[in-house]
């Protein structure tokens, strides 16, 4: 069970992100967007993660980081394999998750979502750690934040499809939102 004070996660870690803005005046969080994110591509655990949405990311790591090393981005939260969950960015504030981005006529999601990243990729199963904290904490966000309904969870190929296939093929969308409260 999850539980939130001054919009952050009790139960997770914090790692301050610089990569969020004020969200527009009044605006509330209404839409949950689930990606997919693992560094260097495939691979998992390592850290690499937390350093990018910090800007921290040593790009003479691994060659792939000196693509990404200049890239300004963040999420809300990094559920990782095992199922911990890293908070980077207050649900307060608008984290930079879904670039060029349209749900229904609102365009710039980033403005009204929060954004949850699966350490995976498109093709890999996801741990059942993951489900479990995912659906823990996506009953603790409706708690929360009530205009994100069950209709209003998508992944980020449903609001960028011309950009974004996450969270994949390998997303069980099924098991997660038969879960739901």
């Amino acid at each position: 069970m999850f539980t939130v004070t001054n919009h952050l996660i009790d139960q997770a870690e914090f790692l301050a992100s610089p990569n969020c803005s004020e969200r527009p005046k009044g605006t509330k969080p209404s839409l949950l967007v689930i990606h997919n994110i693992s560094l260097p591509p495939g691979q998992y655990g390592g850290g690499y993660i937390n350093q990018f949405f910090q800007n921290k990311l040593d790009s003479s790591s691994h060659p792939y980081f000196k693509e990404i090393s200049e890239l300004r981005v963040s999420s809300h939260l990094l559920i990782e394999r095992k199922g911990s969950i890293i908070q980077f960015v207050s649900f307060r504030m608008k984290a930079w998750h879904a670039g060029v981005s349209q749900f229904g006529d609102q365009e710039e999601c980033n403005d009204f979502s929060i954004g949850v990243e699966l350490e995976g990729t498109d093709t890999d199963f996801y741990a059942d750690n993951q489900y479990e904290s995912l659906i823990a904490l996506t009953n603790c966000l409706q708690e929360n934040y009530p205009d994100i309904t069950k209709e209003r969870i998508v992944g980020h190929c449903d609001i960028a499809p011309e950009r974004k296939t996450d969270p994949g093929e390998a997303f069980d969308w099924s098991r997660y939102k038969s879960s739901l409260l």
